[in-house]
Parts: C-alpha cells; sequence; structure tokens
C-alpha cells in the first residue's frame, strides 16, 4: 500500500473517532502531499511526494514548538509535538548513526575530498541517497566532523 493510500485510510479513522486534532494534522498533510504533486503536473501523488511532504511538515512543526517554547506557549508547542509524532508514521525508516557515518565515509571515499572546503562535493553526493531518511542538519554536521 502506497503512502498516500495509507494517510487516506487513516483519515478516515480519524473522522470515525472524532479526533479532531489528528484530523487536523493529517488532513493538512493530505494537501501538502497533493499540492506537490500538483505542482509537479501529475494527477496521482508518488511516494516521493510524500517523504518530501512528510519531511517538511516535521521540520515546521519543530521549529513551531520551539518558537512557542521560547514565547511561553507551552500548551501550544505540546500541539505540535503530538502533530510530529503523528506525521512520523509516513516518514521512511531513518538511518541508524552507525549506517549513516558508513554511507558518509563510503560518499567521501567516492569524491576524493581531502578537506573541508569540499563538503559541498560531499553533501551534493550525499543528500539524494539520505533524501527523508536522515535529518539535513545532523548529515551536515557528521560530514564536517569526518573531513579533516
Amino acid at each position: 500500500m502506497s503512502v498516500f493510500l495509507k494517510l487516506q485510510e487513516d483519515v478516515k479513522e480519524a473522522m470515525k473517532a472524532r479526533d479532531q486534532e489528528k484530523l487536523l494534522a493529517l488532513r493538512t498533510l493530505t494537501s501538502d502531499i497533493k499540492k506537490i504533486a500538483i505542482d509537479a503536473g501529475r494527477r496521482d501523488p508518488s511516494d516521493e511526494d510524500c517523504v518530501a511532504a512528510v519531511t517538511k511538515a516535521i521540520k515546521q512543526r519543530e521549529d513551531s514548538a520551539a518558537q512557542m517554547d521560547a514565547g511561553g506557549r507551552p500548551e501550544l508547542a505540546e500541539r505540535e509535538r503530538a502533530q510530529v509524532d503523528w506525521i512520523r508514521a509516513y516518514q521512511p525508516a531513518q538511518l541508524t548513526p552507525e549506517e549513516l557515518a558508513d554511507l558518509v565515509n563510503k560518499v567521501i571515499a567516492e569524491t576524493g575530498a581531502a578537506s573541508k572546503k569540499e563538503m559541498g562535493k560531499v553533501l551534493g553526493a550525499l543528500m539524494p541517497l539520505v533524501k527523508g531518511r536522515a535529518d539535513g542538519k545532523s548529515v551536515q554536521a557528521l560530514v564536517q566532523s569526518l573531513l579533516p
């Protein structure tokens, strides 16, 4: 079953359960996925569209939660974190730190990068391989720590 079909089934379940908060999060995600597919000129969303929308939605909500914490609104921050938990169910399996380190070392060897000046070359080759399966900030930090 595709990610989008599973999402649609979960929207129906949230409607039946009358879970308004979860329903809002899932409907917003559905809308984001459809928008990405339409912008790409497709009628039906692909799994790549779903991964892109899920990654973006998680990042937005985590940033919002951090801002709400800083603004003294912990109840709203908690709401955002709950939405992140529901949305993570549609995210592909994340790479473990060991798997990510192995992949980074492999790409560094393939690109022949020898210093931090060549970090862009490494990240350019690495990011398509980890798209949706690792956080960009953690990937960048790992690459920076592994390059001399």
